[in-house]
């Protein structure tokens, strides 16, 4: 809780999968992100753990508003007499009027499961959502909170540099750590290309402009805060460079989805088996898919609608 940032465990998916944070100055506080409906409870019990009322919550700030991320901000809000939402500008019309958002993933999997992962979305008053443009500071107490455009994930994600703590908080621009591959020698990293709006090249630039600005650490939704950031970030470089040769090698093999789609989930499969060996994780193929089963075929399907983009613009 070192300047007053507290991990909250959002619960979704599995323990150590979803973070969200709070921030404390002053007895007042601001949420970064805040997962779906289902971890209000937890982002509230959170608040009471600080000491703190919904009253004193002034700021709820999304990276981006994929739903793990941003699905519960109309719960949330309801629940902070004086708090306003924070959003790049290309997702602040979500956050007043979620119904495309609800409609595009209720396309991929169906009203059933929409409900049952994320609950039924809830619209924020136009009034209480603020954009924030790159270099818009939030001021929670007088503490600034710079947020920046860091495209590459998502065309409308934001991060938060904390000048006072010397630390940003990445969404999912500066990928995903899950603690289960930690080992002796740290933190294990990986880049999350998820559709539909993965672009290397913005992606690649966001990472630099992040440690350009020499953090401490990165605090990260999948999962918490990761230190030696530099060698993430050659990391992620690397890797991204790798999925999107991927990507293209699978694309030259086939021109039919399914088997394209099949075949960079195997390639990537291998790629994070072989980087997560060398990095001492002592696991097998079964293991690391029981982890990153869901994130290869998110990272599948991104890159091959990158591939499809990249081929009609060409």
């Amino acid at each position: 809780m070192a300047h007053g940032i507290h991990t909250i465990d959002t619960g979704f998916v599995r323990p150590h999968f979803d973070a969200a944070y709070l921030l404390v100055e002053n007895a007042r506080a601001a949420f970064i992100d805040c997962g779906t409906n289902y971890a209000v409870p937890n982002m509230l019990n959170a608040l009471d753990a600080a000491g703190l009322a919904p009253a004193n919550v002034d700021w709820l700030i999304l990276t981006h508003v994929h739903l793990d991320h941003a699905g519960g901000a109309g719960e949330l809000i309801a629940q902070l007499p004086n708090a306003r939402v924070v959003v790049h500008p290309r997702g602040a019309r979500h956050m007043i009027d979620p119904s495309q958002l609800w409609a595009g993933a209720s396309a991929v999997y169906g009203e059933e499961v929409m409900e049952a992962t994320y609950g039924r979305l809830r619209a924020i008053p136009a009034e209480r959502v603020v954009e924030a443009p790159d270099g818009h500071v939030v001021s929670l107490s007088g503490r600034p909170l710079l947020c920046l455009d860091t495209p590459g994930h998502a065309r409308h994600h934001l991060s938060v540099y904390d000048e006072r703590a010397r630390v940003c908080f990445t969404g999912d621009t500066f990928g995903l750590s899950y603690r289960e591959f930690d080992t002796a020698r740290g933190p294990f990293i990986l880049p999350t290309t998820s559709p539909v709006q993965f672009d290397p090249e913005a992606l690649h630039a966001s990472i630099n402009r992040l440690i350009a600005l020499q953090p401490l650490a990165m605090y990260l939704t999948h999962y918490d805060r990761v230190e030696g950031v530099e060698r993430f970030a050659d990391d992620l470089h690397a890797q991204i460079d790798a999925m999107v040769s991927i990507a293209q090698s699978a694309g030259d093999a086939s021109t039919d989805a399914a088997p394209r789609h099949e075949a960079m989930k195997t390639a990537l499969t291998e790629l994070y088996l072989t980087r997560a060996q060398a990095h001492g994780w002592s696991g097998d193929r079964a293991q690391l898919l029981e982890i990153l089963g869901m994130d290869v075929e998110l990272n599948a399907q991104g890159l091959g609608i990158w591939l499809d983009q990249q081929r009609r613009a060409s």
